[in-house]
């Protein structure tokens, strides 16, 4: 009896260890569902200016949520505003000296044009009528030839200094010629344009976010020098935000353009659904992964884009999802 319990004993041992065996083994070469990684990213803005300058002032500080359109910084440039007085008074000058020249000559200056031209007319009949007594004198012998050449010569002078006075008080009543006047418009809207300009880079002195979002950093603070262009502030916008993956080629099928997925978020703790809506090949460098060599060929790396199916503004650019597929 107790050999036969000893038996039995050895038997229930060597089938547990059996089993265990068993169990272990297909623990170790069944197929294991597959992990993937990504992180959560975002739509950022660079808040900048064109105009180059120190920071006047920051108005906002990392994680403040701004509205677009709101005045983020301001940025000091007093070699911009003595440029804009200097285009104001260039624009001023330039207008006022096309306003005279369509407006043609002063009354006073066309007065007197008018009474030199008369007084040149009135002694150009003086001078004629006196030649042509003259004439008379001399055809009756009375007077001598000189004399009638002079009259003469006081009569063509007369004549000429009636037709200069004549034509500065045309030029007078008609003012600037038209090519004058043209020119004078043109460098009018020409002053125009330069102030025009100048006063755009005035308003660039003010950033104002270009949409509704949070203060992700802060690269400059007030008085430090900003060249033109370089972003003082990044704001970033939480509710347009996706799921970057880098999936091999092998798991493509599982991440087609449209197709959705679970991915767990830990920093959220729950699951979160997302859709497909970017796939594309990354760069060669550190995408390719070789396979056995039975199968004689490369695995291709890609980037999946994928948007949350709700989104409430609770994701932040940097937290993980983790993306389980089933085994092979």
């Amino acid at each position: 009896m107790k050999k036969r319990f000893e038996v039995g004993f050895v038997v229930v041992i060597a089938t547990i260890l059996v089993l265990w065996l068993v169990i272990s083994f297909y623990k170790a070469y069944a197929p294991k569902p597959q992990t993937i990684q990504g992180q959560i990213q975002a739509k950022q803005y660079s808040v900048s200016s064109k105009l180059a300058g120190r920071v006047g002032s920051v108005l906002v500080k990392r994680g403040d949520m701004v509205k677009k359109g709101d005045l983020v910084f301001t940025i000091l440039s007093p070699e911009v505003e003595a440029k804009l007085t200097q285009a104001k008074a260039g624009y001023e000058a330039a207008k006022a000296i096309a306003e005279e020249t369509h407006k043609g000559a002063r009354v006073e200056s066309i007065i007197s044009a008018r009474d030199i031209y008369n007084s040149a007319k009135a002694m150009r009949e003086l001078t004629e009528k006196t030649y042509k007594r003259i004439e008379e004198l001399y055809q009756n012998g009375v007077a001598s030839l000189q004399r009638k050449d002079e009259a003469y010569t006081a009569y063509q002078n007369a004549k000429f200094s009636e037709n200069t006075a004549y034509q500065q008080y045309k030029i007078a009543l008609d003012g600037a010629t038209k090519e004058t006047k043209e020119a004078a418009t043109q460098k009018e809207i020409a002053a125009a344009g330069q102030l025009s300009e100048v006063e755009a880079y005035i308003e660039d002195m003010q950033a104002f976010s270009p949409a509704d979002g949070e203060v992700a950093n802060i690269l400059l603070s007030e008085g430090e020098l900003s060249p033109s262009g370089f972003p003082v502030v990044m704001v970033v916008d939480n509710k347009d935000a996706w799921l970057r993956l880098s999936v091999q080629e092998e798991y493509l099928p599982s991440f087609s353009v449209g197709s959705e997925f679970s991915a767990y978020i830990p920093a959220l703790n729950k699951q979160v659904s997302f859709k497909v809506r970017y796939v594309a090949v990354m760069g060669d460098f550190a995408t390719w992964r070789a396979t056995s060599t039975s199968k004689g060929y490369d695995l291709k790396s890609f980037e999946i884009e994928a948007v949350p199916l709700e989104n409430n503004g609770e994701f932040r650019v940097g937290m993980s999802a983790v993306v389980t597929l089933p085994s092979k």
